[in-house]
């Protein structure tokens, strides 16, 4: 089965939610092992933890990136609007009466 995730904001941050799920339970399921004193697991734990380490701050750097970007585009949005006030409500006048249209058509 294969799972898609969906394009835009929303499935990159239910991506960035579900991937920082994982590592928390990588790293819960990693606590509990070091309880468990198995010297031959503890390199490969040490090993995993360091993975778990980087996953975390690459996901971290990735949020920060992908806020920068949406602010980014949100202030050049809004610099766009406030230039030409009408042909920004002539566009969202034609998008609205798009959707309608394909609404009412199902």
């Amino acid at each position: 089965m294969t799972t898609t995730i969906p394009l835009g904001a929303n499935g990159r941050e239910a991506f960035a939610n579900n991937l920082r799920h994982l590592v928390d339970e990588a790293d819960q399921f990693l606590k509990s092992a070091a309880r468990s004193g198995d010297e031959t697991f503890d390199g490969v734990r040490q090993q995993f933890v360091e993975q778990v380490r980087k996953m975390r701050s690459q996901l971290d750097e990735l949020e920060d990136d992908a806020m920068h970007k949406a602010r980014h585009a949100a202030r050049r949005a809004d610099r766009e609007v406030h230039s030409h006030p009408y042909s920004a409500i002539g566009i969202a006048a034609a998008a609205g009466l798009l959707i309608g249209f394909l609404a009412a058509r199902r």
